[in-house]
């Protein structure tokens, strides 16, 4: 009974430690094991300052096929998407509350990297998920984004040393994706994001004209 408390207790402090949801938040996420090799992903959560609609999504970048020829020269590339089953068997590593600005920042850099709209080339030297990730990091406003040049093919390390990094800024998370997602909680629109109804204006009368 005790130990079970004890968990509970972990929980509730962690869920606590998370970013408030009346903002978009970005989540820095890692992917080690399984039939995919290693790679890095962002997810965005919350809804933004100015209000709209909630914002639940998520973004990495990966060659179209997995081949050889990624260690040789440049491949075509495009934006990914997460499957749920997939983000169950990574890890959340660490979050970060975005201002607007931010927001649509890291929106931006999505389009730019999607090969529908941008450049969609993958490089496995220069231009990987882990760049990906670090670019967004940058325009999330984290410090020291290009100190680890040796961790560049290393999703789970880079974004511990970031994080190391950018302590007094960022929420470490440090949990499995499966109990991680299972427990945020529903988004809810804050008063300040839900749109006033519109305010009937009073239209006088027509004054007939002698």
């Amino acid at each position: 009974m005790s130990r079970m408390l004890g968990a509970l207790v972990a929980i509730l402090l962690s869920l606590a430690a998370l970013p408030a949801q009346a903002a978009v938040v970005i989540t820095f996420w890692s992917h080690e094991l399984g039939n995919s090799f290693p790679h890095a992903f962002f997810t965005l959560r919350g809804i933004p300052d100015a209000g709209g609609p909630p914002v639940d999504l998520n973004y990495g970048f990966t060659p179209k096929t997995v081949s050889p020829a990624i260690l040789f020269g440049p491949v075509a590339g495009r934006i990914d998407i997460a499957k749920p089953g997939y983000m169950n068997g990574s890890d959340a590593q660490f979050a970060v509350t975005l201002s607007d600005a931010q927001y649509a920042d890291i929106r931006r850099l999505v389009t730019e990297w999607d090969d529908k709209t941008g450049d969609g080339v993958y490089r496995m030297n220069t231009r990987n998920c882990v760049h990906f990730t670090q670019e967004a990091a940058r325009r999330a406003g984290l410090a020291s984004v290009d100190a680890f040049p040796a961790l560049m093919k290393k999703p789970r390390s880079f974004l511990k040393a970031l994080a190391a990094a950018n302590e007094r800024r960022v929420t470490i998370i440090g949990r499995h994706g499966k109990e991680f997602l299972a427990s945020l909680p529903p988004i809810v629109p804050t008063p300040s994001a839900i749109a006033p109804a519109p305010v009937a204006v009073p239209v006088p009368a027509a004054v007939p004209v002698n």
